[in-house]
């Protein structure tokens, strides 16, 4: 039983939709900029990526909206980009035959903020009555699950930047436990002044004021990570039942997943890798891949020299030096928590689809002693195995494999765009 990937929905700073964030990837257009949503002038960090033009009114009824926080709504935004590429109406199905599994690393921000400001300028009594619900990590598994009807087993995983992949994995095993569908990936939204100040607070963030010199993965001059909004969500499901909707092609089969921790610290990274690269080899195995059969790894390029180097050393031992293409796309958008390893992977999918490497982010100096074979310009290539891989803050490690899907599934599944992101 194998679950594939039949839609993939976009909400990111390179743009709103697959199709115009796989085209802004593939260009390299730089997507961090001074954040607007209050002035952080003050703030040691003043770029973040952000979502251009994002209208919640095109994507969320006024009823939710006014309960909601701005990661939920982009959350549906992508839910509803997804199910439509994938053509599949969970209306249509048992309710019990679809699940929301999401991942998550903060919150519902400026909800939050909102209320805080008004508990202490006004006391508690100002405070809304849907504060309770829109903040916490689960809010849009939750509302997304209600909207479509899903009673199917829902749930979020909360690991940080590594929850994305985390939320896939265990959208694979309500797969094989008999679910049909599952909603994953996830979205994020923290950009204001106490989501800002806590991610500052954590030492990791980039002080640039120039967006060229900010998140530069894999890079020489890399000094720290930026933060960013948005994500992505996929439709998995059950590869025979997509077959027997007639379902349109899938992008690609999660075909191995693993995660480990580091148990070492708080905060900081572990600098030997070990257990990053244990959860690659996991992944690996688990999936029937052997290193030489991966054509692509999309890495967690965190930004910072100890945490590049320590990645790079887990990538070497498992593939070798200069043994696999790696990329890190993200440094164009910055770090979207639980939202940026769903995006990921939904750029994986994208570049398996087109048969096209997107280069690394904002890498303009790569650093030679990581012993990386680095993608610096789009790269054409046949990508039948790719691994995508992510770290949260706390030790968590997480890997993912997918494959392009099978003869025989591609031939009975309809044949879709070529591009992707319908």
């Amino acid at each position: 039983m194998a679950a594939v990937i039949t839609g993939i929905g976009v909400v990111a700073p390179t743009g709103i939709g697959a199709a115009e964030h796989w085209r802004a990837t593939l260009a390299g257009e730089l997507a961090v900029r001074p954040i607007e949503a209050f002035d952080a002038g003050r703030y040691a960090t003043t770029l973040a990526g952000q979502v251009p033009g994002f209208d919640v009114a095109e994507h969320v009824p006024d009823r939710l909206a006014i309960q909601t926080d701005r990661w939920t709504w982009l959350a549906f935004a992508a839910t509803g980009m997804a199910l439509d590429d994938a053509g599949y109406d969970p209306s249509a199905h048992d309710p019990y035959a679809t699940s929301v599994i999401l991942g998550s690393g903060s919150g519902g921000n400026e909800f939050g903020q909102r209320e805080i400001q008004a508990l202490w300028s006004r006391g508690r009594k100002a405070v809304g009555v849907y504060q309770s619900i829109a903040w916490f990590y689960a809010a849009s598994t939750g509302q997304l699950a209600i909207h479509h009807g899903a009673k199917g087993p829902c749930g979020v995983l909360v690991s940080d930047a590594a929850s994305g992949l985390d939320s896939l994995g265990w959208a694979d095993r309500a797969i094989r436990r008999g679910t049909g569908a599952v909603l994953a990936g996830g979205t994020e939204a923290p950009i204001a002044p106490y989501a800002l100040t806590a991610q500052m607070a954590g030492g990791r963030l980039s002080t640039a004021t120039d967006p060229r010199a900010g998140y530069k993965p894999f890079d020489r001059a890399a000094n720290g990570h930026l933060p960013g909004e948005g994500g992505a969500v996929l439709v998995v499901e059950d590869e025979s039942a997509a077959r027997a909707r007639s379902a349109p092609a899938g992008y690609g089969v999660i075909a191995g997943y693993a995660a480990t921790q580091d148990a070492h610290h708080y905060r900081d990274t572990a600098q030997d890798g070990r257990q990053y690269a244990r959860a690659i080899d996991l992944a690996l195995r688990r999936a029937g891949v052997r290193p030489d059969e991966v054509d692509l790894v999309l890495a967690d390029g965190a930004g910072r020299p100890d945490a590049d180097a320590a990645e790079a050393a887990a990538l070497c031992s498992v593939f070798g030096p200069h043994g696999v293409p790696v990329t890190a796309p993200q440094g164009l958008v910055g770090r979207l928590l639980a939202g940026g390893s769903a995006l990921n992977v939904a750029t994986a999918l994208l570049a398996m689809r087109a048969g096209v490497i997107p280069p690394v982010g904002n890498l303009d100096d790569p650093d030679p002693a990581y012993g990386l074979d680095l993608v610096r310009e789009p790269r054409e290539r046949k990508l039948g195995t790719v691994l995508v891989t992510a770290r949260g803050q706390g030790g968590f490690n997480s890997a993912l494999v997918l494959r392009t899907p099978t003869a025989q599934g591609a031939q009975q599944l309809t044949p879709g765009v070529p591009e992707g992101g319908r």
